[in-house]
């Protein structure tokens, strides 16, 4: 009964912690609310993931995650819970696979370890900032931790139809947020080569059959894509040769290592320069993942020490190396990438900071009786609570008594392990990550770049906030007929005013300067009658990061100023509006 009761209790909690008023987000990221709101319009604009369902661009990223926020509109209707309960749910599925896969490792006290590792997720806070948030990371997380639950099964069985499962889920991974799914393969490979209970034969080939799944899962969209002629569809938002391959190992790939077309939190922007492994431990990336970390490193030497003293099952030796070399993999990635970041891109690391906490507390609750247990039981409270008292503090968060709360906790643990049970031990370790995480439940999160707990200089000058669009605005684009009611520049701005006004608009210039359209082919469709207004929105736009302006800022600006030159302009808000065609 306890293995029934327990696991569907972390599963409520989580199912509430992520719903808990939801709505206060609005549309939350109103660039992916609004091509979910073309993919229910149109099942082409679907397929794409275009922005607006006339097919003009499609957004910056594959489509997969679009597929389900766009359904969700399509059968509920568009409004915030529809945009936001998807990714709330998928949240809940993470913690349940990874609940189920860790408690499938471990050969003892299984029910302990899954509730620890499914606690520890639900309660990181990049975990609660994005399961309630409409970016790609969310199903990017879940189709991930999936494939880590496979990819265990595969070394148990020694099973290639297993292994190429798991090539799959990685597979749509990569057309969820494309080159970033790929990160934890070298803990895969690595646990199937050397632990699958097959000739060394028959491991390479299980090998390539997992490949050519994941190449198959990833690349049947990229196929028919690159198949279409570039006049049948849209432009390939974020891509600088309109191609679905370039938009992968350019500015989803490449770029993001790099530094190409490098795009940088401006509010954030000192800290997340700083490369190398500290990064992950400074301002707002520490506090969204960094409670955790130094324990899951050190559960990484802990279960290597072990699997060397051959006091490790292969299961467990697997799981080790799955969730380590996730862990390292990605953990360097963005330590040193030099292109675009943003904090909530940590969430990745939430799964296997999880899991190899829990492996870690399990393993050293089994060797109790032995020295290096006693002492894992006590640093891994330490750490813990070490680093809670560190970023409680740093972050000027909740009451002044807090911090002490949470070292008194660490210390009680600590030194007194075996007189308490493990489950509460966790519970109690996990405060200052779960406080930290009510209180980004409780934040309304808008804009394209969200923070777990929003500091009050960023709330005051209202950066994350989605810009309003004026209702006069919005009730005259919504009496248009043309094909597209406006076209604004800049996908921000479009988003913002297709959601307003129930009409497709033109984003010139895509999200992140598309080289689209030219001059010519913008007054070619004014004159065709096709384009309602131009709206330009006049100074610095709220919740838009700083982009860079050398690829087609020209061309943006030939049209404005060939739009002024023509027409007369009406001022609504910010907004300057010229009529193009009656």
């Amino acid at each position: 009964m306890r293995t029934r009761i327990a696991p569907a209790a972390l599963l409520a909690a989580t199912a509430a912690l992520y719903l808990w008023d939801l709505s206060a987000s609005g549309f939350a990221n109103t660039y992916y609310a609004a091509a979910a709101q073309s993919g229910a319009q149109s099942w082409s604009a679907w397929f794409f993931g275009s922005l607006d369902w006339q097919n003009f661009i499609t957004v910056d990223k594959p489509p997969a995650s679009l597929w389900v926020s766009g359904l969700s509109v399509r059968l509920f209707g568009l409004n915030s819970w529809s945009v936001l309960v998807p990714q709330a749910l998928m949240g809940v599925a993470s913690v349940a696979i990874l609940y189920t896969t860790v408690r499938r490792t471990i050969s003892d006290r299984q029910l302990a370890a899954g509730l620890l590792a499914g606690s520890a997720l639900a309660v990181t806070p990049a975990a609660a900032l994005i399961f309630r948030f409409n970016n790609p990371d969310a199903l990017l997380v879940l189709l991930l931790s999936m494939a880590a639950y496979c990819a265990i099964r595969s070394v148990d069985a020694s099973s290639w139809r297993w292994l190429a499962v798991t090539g799959g889920m990685v597979g749509l991974a990569f057309l969820t947020k494309m080159l970033q799914a790929v990160l934890v393969l070298p803990g895969f490979i690595l646990s199937y080569l050397l632990l699958a209970q097959a000739n060394w034969r028959r491991r390479l080939v299980h090998l390539l059959i997992a490949v050519g799944a994941l190449v198959a899962a990833a690349g049947w969209w990229v196929l028919i894509v690159s198949l279409i002629p570039a006049e049948s569809r849209p432009y390939i938002g974020g891509s600088r040769q309109n191609s679905v391959l370039d938009l992968a190992f350019g500015y989803n790939g490449v770029g993001r290592i790099v530094g190409q077309a490098s795009t940088v939190s401006a509010n954030f922007r000192a800290p997340e320069l700083i490369t190398g492994p500290g990064r992950l431990f400074s301002y707002e990336m520490g506090y969204e993942i960094s409670w955790l970390l130094p324990a899951a490193v050190l559960a990484v030497g802990y279960g290597t020490y072990l699997a060397a003293r051959r006091r490790l099952s292969r299961n467990e030796i697997a799981a080790l190396m799955i969730w380590g070399g996730w862990l390292v993999a990605a953990g360097a990635v963005l330590s040193y990438m030099n292109g675009t970041i943003h904090p909530y891109y940590t969430v990745i690391l939430a799964p296997p900071v999880a899991a190899l906490c829990a492996l870690a507390a399990v393993w050293a609750w089994r060797d109790r009786a032995r020295l290096d247990g006693r002492l894992m039981l006590v640093a891994l409270p330490a750490v813990i609570g070490w680093r809670s008292v560190t970023l409680l503090q740093h972050s000027h968060f909740g009451p002044s008594w807090l911090p002490w709360v949470a070292a008194a906790i660490a210390v009680a643990l600590a030194f007194r392990p075996r007189g308490v049970p493990l489950v509460l031990s966790t519970v109690l370790v996990l405060a200052g990550p779960s406080a930290y995480s009510l209180a980004t439940v409780a934040t309304p999160h808008q804009g394209p770049a969200p923070v777990a707990v929003i500091p009050a200089r960023l709330r005051a000058a209202g950066w994350m906030n989605n810009a309003a669009v004026d209702p006069a605005l919005s009730a005259l684009l919504s009496a248009t007929h043309t094909t597209w009611s406006a076209a604004a520049n800049g996908a921000q701005a479009a988003a913002a005013l297709q959601l307003a006004s129930g009409t497709p608009v033109m984003a010139v210039g895509g999200w992140n300067g598309d080289p689209v359209p030219t001059l010519q082919q913008f007054i070619d469709q004014v004159h065709a009658g096709r384009i309602g207004y131009y709206v330009q929105v006049g100074g610095a736009r709220r919740g838009k990061v700083s982009r860079p302006t050398n690829r087609s800022a020209a061309h943006t600006r030939e049209i404005s100023e060939w739009v002024s030159a023509h027409y007369p302009s009406t001022t609504f808000g910010n907004c300057q509006v010229y009529r193009l065609n009656p």
